[in-house]
């Protein structure tokens, strides 16, 4: 046994050791009890905390961490563990440590007597043996499990596809009625050409199963509820119809959206995106993913790769659309390409004498056919010093010009589907009063842009211009065509009232000048304000001054124009109410007629009245204030298209072009920089916000003219569509 020196004795001084049987009994007297087990070692110190505080000190502890960790039998998870020792001589504390260890998850073990050394020497036998006896069956259960698996993974993709089948069969089965004779009678939606089909089907089936009773598949009569919308795509159509369907299901036989979006959504895409560099690696990608269709087809590709195949057509006419405006454009990687020859030179430019200030010449001379640049605008204009302003303005017409066209055709289609569903109030007295608003305003505004490019300025300017018939050169030109290109010579009855002379000069079409004339007085075309046809206008100021200043035009372009003006103001001003107030009117009018005429029919007429009139008040403020914000909104195709060809623009010249004159070195970081700007800010973010903002166009400008997207997508019953989501998820 152990020797103690301290113990729980009375405080006499005497050994605790004496010869002869009173040593030996009081031996026995003093032997210490002692509880041993396991406990997790991050427990280890609340542990020995709370032994402290129960037992108030009058018991010894000590610990002993184990090497490797062990396995919780409960929670599976390898866990830190420390063997613990606690000698006590109490029996209420013994009953005290065996709550504690039972609180804190420790498992307590028996050992023998410390002093019989033949049963501690057993035990450590036992507990060798069995570890062997339990590591031979976990070998051999570990061992079991993997074959069982292995037989069962053989069989698990077969049961699940059968029991999905089986769980489908029933669900639709649940949804049939009992008839008579013990036949079920089911209803489902059919697509008309595929009726045959599905007829010869369950025939075949139900022969199949040999049984006496038919079976039968007819059309239910009418009237059915609205059917669902299905469309037969391909893998072109496909992209996006789920475009389409990501807004909202088209109705059934409403027009769909996904046809126009097929042309028109990869083109506004190239009008934001276009350059024929950037585009070309656009075009590149999507060639790729159709060259590696049939393999992506088999594959299982995550999310994002997923969509891009789902999506290969639509990156293929992105990247073709952005090298069409690229070369519209006449911007490769923000330099422009002179395929064909500028029609423009600068004195000395073979040279290299060209100054910044200097002024570039038509070399072919203005009128002339063979002056227009073949396809795309001249690459002068990339060298000019307006350069920034010759773009912009064409860009924004070319915005407003897409921009209004679209939405006329959406509103057109608007126009269709009332004619298809026979909506005969929604014709006359919605679609007719938009096409009117937006004709009177919008469209009108497209004629303008496209007048004030057809008109030769040159001529009319040159016919409020002053001239000396004797010494100017310009005299006689054949730019001149106004008046039957005729050209007079003043006579000098014009005079300066002030000191009764005359300067000399005339104008084209034979007016003495003064010095002192303004430009009404000096043009002969006399369209009234003060341009009076000779000034071409600012187009917006000519727009904002139709409805501010309907009584007079300051810049026309030509005769009658503060007529026509008022009127067209006149008809949109007109088609508001109309909107507004005729088709509420007149379902009010229907609604009598449906109706009685007691005093509870009558609130309930009022009542419906007033909700038909609140919402027609929603869409006709949506419709006349839409048509504004919505033109705004498609500038945001001239603005991403400056910001893309600037944002080239300085990559080129502060990354690569300036350190093509510095050393080798530069020039590789110079290149560097390009090529990881280029791919991280145009390829890949310039891309992704070209996108998104010609999605918006689709979804908010284009789609909202027309489109109810209330529909509910057909589900056909289909196996293989069962199959492929369950294998999915």
């Amino acid at each position: 046994g152990k020797k103690i020196s301290e113990g729980a004795g009375d405080s006499k001084s005497e050994g605790l050791l004496e010869e002869g049987d009173g040593g030996t009994g009081r031996d026995l007297d003093m032997r210490f009890s002692s509880v041993t087990g396991v406990v997790a070692s991050e427990e280890r110190s609340r542990f020995e905390r709370m032994i402290f505080r129960a037992t108030r000190g009058n018991c010894y502890v000590r610990f002993a961490p184990i090497k490797q960790p062990i396995t919780d039998p409960e929670t599976g998870q390898s866990v830190e563990k420390c063997v613990f020792i606690i000698f006590y001589k109490s029996l209420s504390i013994e009953k005290k440590l065996k709550k504690i260890c039972d609180a804190f998850g420790a498992h307590r073990y028996s050992l023998p007597d410390m002093d019989d050394a033949p049963a501690v020497d057993r035990m450590l036998t036992e507990n060798a043996q069995e570890l062997v006896d339990s590591r031979t069956v976990l070998l051999k259960n570990q061992d079991t499990r993997f074959r069982l698996c292995q037989m069962l993974a053989q069989n698990t993709e077969k049961w699940t596809w059968t029991v999905l089948r089986e769980k489908a069969i029933y669900h639709s089965l649940n949804m049939f009625k009992a008839d008579v004779a013990g036949m079920l009678r089911g209803e489902a939606w059919v697509v008309a050409c595929e009726l045959d089909h599905v007829r010869d089907t369950v025939n075949k089936a139900h022969a199949n199963m040999d049984m006496a009773m038919p079976s039968l598949v007819d059309s239910v009569p009418e009237p059915w509820p609205t059917p669902p919308t299905h469309f037969t795509l391909n893998k072109f159509t496909y992209g996006y119809q789920e475009f389409v369907n990501t807004y909202g299901i088209p109705r059934y036989r409403e027009a769909n959206p996904a046809l126009f979006t097929a042309a028109t959504f990869p083109f506004l895409f190239g009008v934001m995106y276009g350059d024929v560099g950037h585009g070309s690696f656009l075009f590149a990608a999507g060639l790729y993913l159709l060259y590696n269709e049939k393999k992506n087809d088999e594959a299982k590709l995550g999310e994002m790769m997923g969509g891009m195949h789902s999506g290969r057509y639509m990156i293929a006419m992105m990247g073709f659309f952005a090298v069409y405006a690229g070369f519209i454009y006449n911007d490769c990687f923000s330099l422009g390409l002179n395929l064909f020859g500028s029609r423009y030179a600068f004195e000395g430019q073979d040279t290299g004498e060209v100054e910044e200030s200097d002024i570039a010449t038509n070399i072919v001379g203005y009128g002339d056919p063979d002056g227009v640049y073949p396809f795309g605008l001249d690459p002068v204009w990339h060298v000019s010093a307006n350069e920034l302003l010759f773009f912009n303005s064409f860009k924004m017409k070319l915005s407003v010009i897409l921009g209004i066209m679209q939405m006329f055709m959406g509103t057109c289609l608007r126009g269709i589907n009332a004619i298809y569903f026979g909506e005969k109030l929604d014709f006359f007295f919605e679609f007719v009063p938009m096409v009117v608003f937006a004709s009177s305003l919008f469209v009108y505004m497209v004629v303008l842009i496209f007048m004030k490019w057809s008109i030769n300025w040159n001529s009319r300017m040159m016919d409020a211009t002053c001239m000396d018939p004797n010494n100017d050169e310009g005299w006689g030109s054949e730019l001149y065509l106004e008046n039957d290109s005729a050209w007079v010579v003043c006579d000098g009855s014009n005079y300066n009232a002030d000191n009764g002379d005359w300067n000399g000069y005339c104008t084209p079409w034979g007016l003495s000048c003064t010095g002192y004339d303004t430009t009404e007085e000096k043009c002969s075309l006399d369209f009234g304000g003060s341009g009076d046809g000779c000034q071409p206008p600012n187009l917006i100021t000519t727009l904002i001054n139709i409805a501010l200043s309907p009584s007079a035009v300051d810049e026309p372009m030509y005769n009658g124009q503060k007529g026509i003006q008022g009127f067209l103001l006149l008809l949109a001003l007109v088609s508001v109410p109309v909107l507004l107030v005729a088709k509420p009117y007149f379902l009010s009018k229907e609604m009598e007629k449906n109706r009685g005429h007691g005093d509870d029919d009558e609130e309930d007429e009022g009542d419906g009245f007033g909700e038909i009139l609140i919402h027609q008040a929603i869409e006709t403020i949506e419709f006349v204030l839409g048509m504004v914000s919505n033109t705004a909104s498609y500038l945001r195709l001239w603005a991403l298209s400056l910001a893309h060809s600037e944002l080239a623009t300085v990559f080129w010249e502060k990354a690569l072009l300036s350190t093509l004159n510095m050393n080798f070195f530069a020039t590789y970081l110079g290149f560097a920089i390009f090529a990881g700007t280029t791919m991280g800010v145009l390829l890949m973010m310039d891309v992704l916000e070209c996108f998104l903002h010609a999605l918006r166009l689709h979804w908010v400008e284009f789609q909202n003219k027309f489109f109810k997207a209330d529909g509910i997508r057909f589900a056909p019953y289909s196996f293989k569509a069962i199959l492929s989501e369950a294998n999915i998820s």
